[in-house]
C-alpha cells in the first residue's frame, strides 16, 4: 500500500529508470551464479525435493523485500541497508550492518572461486583447484581494476548468457521427462538419512536463500526510477517471484532427471540435466555455467571493493584503502585486498560452507533492516512512499532468527570472527562519531 502523505521530493538524480528497466535490472542481479553450483548442495540436505527449499527461500525473501521497498521509497537517496540502520538505531549498528554487507561480498566472491574451478570447468581441462582460484581471483581483479565501464559491458553479455542457460536446463530436463526417462517421484522424496522434513526444508532453505541475494543492492538505484513509490515494489516483488519461478521449475528439472545421490554428488548439478538430455553438448553448457559464476563473482567484487572504498574513505576503514589508481580511477587497493581475502576463504572453505556463511552475515543485515523499517515509522516524510502491514517486517525478523537457528556449528565458526571484528571496528566508528559531534 502507499502512504497518504504527497509533496515534491526535491531535486537529485535524473529520473530516467522505468519500472520495466528496474525490473530487469533486479531480475539480473537475482538470476546469478547461485543456483549453478548450490542445486547439488541443497539435494544433499534436502533430498530430491530441490523445489521445496528453493520456494521456502523465496517466501522467507519477499518478506524482508517488503521492508527495502518501504524504506527504499521513503528514503530515496539511501545508501542501503547501512545508512537505514545508522538513522534508525546510530552509528554503531550502521557500521555493524555495512561491514557485515562487506564481509557478504568478500566471502561470496570465494564460493564463485570454488564453484568456478569445480565440475563445469573439468568439461574443458582438469587443473588444480588452488591454480584455477588463484588465477581466476587475479583475472576478476584486473578486469575491476581496468574500469567500470568495461566490466559493466562485460556483465550485459553475461546476464543474458546465465538466463539463458537456466531457461535451457528447465526446457530440457521437460524433454527428458517427456520421453520417459525422468522419475517425478523424486519430487516429494523431502529429507535425507540425516535430516527429517522438517529440518531439510529449514536447512536446505539456507543454502537456497543464497541464491535470492542481490535484491537488496536495487536500493541505490531508487532515486533515478521515475516514480520510486509505484515502480519499485512493483520491480521487486516481480523480479523476485520470476526469479522463484525460474529456480524452482530448475530444481524440479535437477531432481526428476538426475538420482538424488549423484545430484547431492556434484560441482556442476546442472551439467548432469543436459548431458541425460544429450541434445546439447556438455561443453556448451559448461561454457555457459562458467560465464554466469564469473560474471557474478565480477559483480560481488565489484560490490566489495567500491564499499571497502568508501567506507574507508568516511573514515571508517584504513585510508589506504581509498587510493585510487591515477588513470583508471579504480580502488586498487580495495580491489587487492578484497581479492586477497577472497582467496584466503576459498582455499581454506568448502562451497558450501562459504554460501551459508554468506547467507549468516546477510541474516544479521536483513534483521537489522527489518527492524528499522518499524522504528522508522515515527520519522514523518513529506513524499508519497510505499508502506507495508506492520506483520511482514516482523515476519521477515523472525524468518532471519529461524535461518540462523540452523546454521551448522562450522558455519558460526567461520562468521563468528567477522561479527567480532565487526563489532570491535563498529565500536571505533561509534566513538569517532561522538567525538566529531562534541
Amino acid at each position: 500500500m502507499l502512504s497518504t502523505s504527497t509533496s515534491a521530493q526535491g531535486r537529485g538524480l535524473r529520473r530516467t529508470v522505468t519500472t520495466a528497466g528496474l525490473f530487469l535490472f533486479i531480475l539480473g542481479d537475482v538470476l546469478g551464479a547461485g543456483v549453478y553450483v548450490l542445486a547439488g548442495e541443497i539435494a544433499g540436505i534436502a533430498g530430491g525435493a530441490v523445489w521445496v527449499p528453493l520456494v521456502v527461500a523465496l517466501v522467507l525473501a519477499l518478506l524482508t523485500a517488503g521492508s527495502y521497498a518501504e524504506l527504499a521509497t521513503k528514503y530515496p537517496r539511501a545508501g542501503g541497508s547501512s545508512h537505514y540502520a545508522t538513522r534508525a538505531f546510530g552509528p554503531f549498528v550502521g557500521f555493524l550492518v555495512g561491514f557485515c554487507m562487506l564481509s557478504a561480498g568478500i566471502i561470496s566472491v570465494g564460493a564463485l572461486a570454488l564453484g568456478f574451478a569445480g565440475d563445469y570447468l573439468t568439461e574443458f581441462i582438469t587443473l588444480p583447484t588452488t591454480l584455477v582460484v588463484v588465477v581466476f581471483l587475479g583475472l576478476l581483479a584486473a578486469l575491476n581494476a581496468r574500469g567500470i565501464s568495461e566490466s559493466m559491458g562485460a556483465n550485459r553479455v553475461a546476464t543474458i548468457i546465465e538466463v539463458s542457460g537456466l531457461l535451457l536446463v528447465i526446457v530440457l530436463g521437460a524433454i527428458v521427462v517427456a520421453r520417459g526417462d525422468g522419475d517425478l517421484s523424486r519430487l516429494t522424496e523431502l529429507g535425507t538419512s540425516e535430516n527429517g522434513p522438517l529440518a531439510a526444508v529449514f536447512a536446505g532453505s539456507v543454502l537456497a536463500f543464497y541464491s535470492y541475494v542481490g535484491f537488496e543492492t536495487s536500493v541505490n538505484i531508487a532515486e533515478e526510477t521515475k516514480d520510486p513509490a509505484r515502480s519499485y515494489p512493483r520491480a521487486l516483488f516481480g523480479a523476485l517471484i520470476v526469479a522463484g519461478v525460474v529456480y524452482a521449475l530448475v530444481g524440479v528439472a535437477a531432481s526428476a532427471v538426475v538420482p538424488t545421490a549423484d545430484l547431492a554428488e556434484s560441482s556442476a548439478p546442472l551439467l548432469q540435466v543436459v548431458t541425460a538430455a544429450g541434445i546439447i553438448p556438455p561443453v556448451v553448457f559448461s561454457l555457459i555455467a562458467l560465464v554466469a559464476v564469473a560474471n557474478g563473482a565480477l559483480l560481488t567484487g565489484i560490490m566489495s571493493s567500491r564499499l571497502a572504498y568508501g567506507m574507508a574513505r568516511d573514515g571508517l576503514l584504513p585510508a589506504g584503502l581509498a587510493r585510487l589508481l591515477p588513470r583508471r580511477r579504480t580502488p586498487w587497493v580495495a580491489i587487492i585486498v578484497t581479492t586477497g581475502l577472497s582467496l584466503v576463504l576459498s582455499l581454506t572453505g568448502t562451497l558450501e560452507i562459504l554460501a551459508s556463511t554468506m547467507v549468516l552475515l546477510l541474516l544479521v543485515v536483513f534483521a537489522a533492516v527489518n527492524t528499522a523499517v518499524l522504528v522508522l515509522r515515527r520519522d514523518a516524510v513529506q513524499h508519497r512512499h510505499f508502506r507495508v502491514p506492520s506483520f511482514l517486517p516482523v515476519a521477515g525478523l523472525v524468518s532471519c532468527i529461524g535461518l540462523a537457528t540452523q546454521v551448522e556449528g562450522e558455519v558460526w565458526r567461520l562468521g563468528l570472527p567477522f561479527l567480532a571484528v565487526a563489532a570491535v571496528l563498529a565500536g571505533i566508528a561509534a566513538w569517532r562519531h561522538r567525538r566529531r559531534a562534541t
